[in-house]
């Protein structure tokens, strides 16, 4: 049983914990990742020459930090490390990988994406100009460079990420001018008895807000963006915003900070030819699989946040659920009592979840109503109005048709920023709902290789 190939796709929460349970049952299993250390995008280690302390780094996220990193360490010499590498393609039953210019396969018998998630991103008018960031890069701005992504940040989106990452930014000393939320707090209040499934992060997110409030930061929520502030040549200014009353606000900074919550990264899941189903409450389309992450593809898992944002708690525990699901299909004898423990810890994050959706929503109504100036995608600089043309004159009323007559899409990120808020548009232009609007389909590479990068045998 010890030479099956069962590769981990992520060293994230939900790939370490699912290589964990595979090293104890004696297996070696191959855990690649893009990053340079294992930890995800949480848990982003600082570079050795850093010496902050967790606490710092972290924040409120510090014990679990450690306690992950920790075991990472510990079975380090027990699976085979690829680290920097990127998986960027899939065919079959083989992965196509790149790691420092060369390319190269390895094939497998079983494969789990723990490929985690990234910013969801509102465009706002200005939000091209220099010194708009997505709460994700501000985060590894201060995690990997111990930096401020400016000397005044604001902070404009929603979710529990924008609260996280403020206070970090506050715990580490930067400025941070104000943290504006587009949800309005009525809807927490809504939500209270599904996040209440999770007492210890509503909580957790309690104090976040008052530890903002003590340190002067100005939070405020149900506003509606206007623009970003600024002038291409001197980058960011300010941000123009709507209050909750109505009111047109102003507030001077340097940078700005975007996003609303995550969106997991299923490029890969795609490519493995793995089935999508539109997920009403996040608006979005998201990979199908079992409650032990089998997809509708054999031998292919799906884990944490790269099928549905759950939290790291809940990525640890899919981890392990994915972990369960290969080695039961390989024969291996599973742990029923422990395996029902994690079920439940799982049903419980998925109730909280359905309340954190409930209490932050994805503004779909405030995005249909972004100016026709408004640029949607920052790679090929496709602007709202360019996407309400294809509509009306093109008939392109699905996302991939309007991404050939556009180019929304095509560029650098592969849509991971932008494909979301140009299907807003083009439905509220077309006056369908979203889900009719589509997903746009990933293809190979994922993400950009370069020019230079040679083959080599595996």
């Amino acid at each position: 049983m010890g030479q099956h190939r069962v590769i981990v796709v992520g060293a994230g929460p939900a790939g370490v914990r699912c290589a964990q349970m595979l090293v104890q049952r004696g297996m070696r299993a191959i855990l690649v990742d893009e990053n340079r250390r294992d930890g995800g995008q949480i848990f982003r280690r600082q570079p050795d020459s850093f010496g902050r302390s967790y606490g710092k780094l972290y924040g409120t996220e510090a014990p679990q930090a450690r306690d992950m990193h920790d075991t990472f360490a510990k079975m380090r010499d027990s699976i085979d490390y690829l680290p920097e590498t990127l998986v960027w393609n899939i065919a079959g039953k083989r992965l196509h990988l790149a790691c420092e210019g060369r390319a190269f396969t390895r094939d497998f018998d079983a494969l789990v994406l723990c490929t985690g998630a990234t910013d969801r991103v509102m465009p706002v008018k200005g939000w091209e100009r220099a010194g708009t960031y997505s709460i994700g890069a501000a985060q590894i701005a201060l995690k990997a460079q111990a930096c401020s992504i400016g000397a005044s940040v604001v902070f404009l989106g929603s979710g529990p990420l924008l609260y996280l990452a403020s206070s970090q930014y506050v715990e580490a000393g930067a400025n941070v001018v104000a943290v504006l939320d587009t949800s309005a707090f009525s809807r927490r209040v809504r939500a209270l008895p599904k996040l209440l499934a999770r007492f210890d992060l509503v909580r957790k997110g309690a104090g976040l807000v008052s530890f903002l409030k003590r340190a002067g930061v100005k939070v405020e929520t149900g506003v509606e963006p206007v623009e970003i502030l600024g002038t291409d040549d001197a980058g960011v200014s300010g941000v123009r915003y709507r209050d909750a009353g109505g009111e047109v606000r102003e507030l001077a900074c340097e940078a700005v900070a975007i996003g609303q919550h995550l969106r997991p990264e299923t490029q890969l899941a795609d490519l493995a030819g793995c089935r999508f189903a539109f997920d009403t409450a996040t608006r979005q389309w998201l990979p199908e699989c079992d409650e032990l992450g089998r997809s509708s593809v054999k031998d292919v898992y799906l884990a944490g946040d790269g099928v549905r944002v759950l939290g790291a708690d809940c990525a640890e525990v899919a981890g392990q659920l994915a972990a369960a699901a290969v080695l039961g299909d390989l024969g291996y004898p599973i742990d029923a009592q422990g395996l029902g423990l994690l079920k439940q810890k799982r049903t419980r994050f998925e109730r909280f979840a359905s309340g954190i959706a409930e209490a932050f929503p994805w503004p779909a109504e405030q995005i249909t109503r972004v100016s026709d100036d408004t640029v949607v995608c920052r790679c090929e600089e496709i602007r709202a109005g360019e996407l309400r043309r294809v509509v009306r004159d093109e008939g392109a009323r699905e996302i991939n048709r309007a991404k050939a007559f556009s180019r929304v899409g095509m560029g650098r990120c592969q849509g991971r920023y932008c494909a979301h808020a140009a299907a807003e548009v083009i439905a509220g232009c077309a006056n369908v709902p979203v889900e009719q609007v589509g997903r746009q389909r990933s293809q190979a590479p994922v993400k950009p290789l370069g020019i230079a990068t040679r083959q080599e045998d595996a």
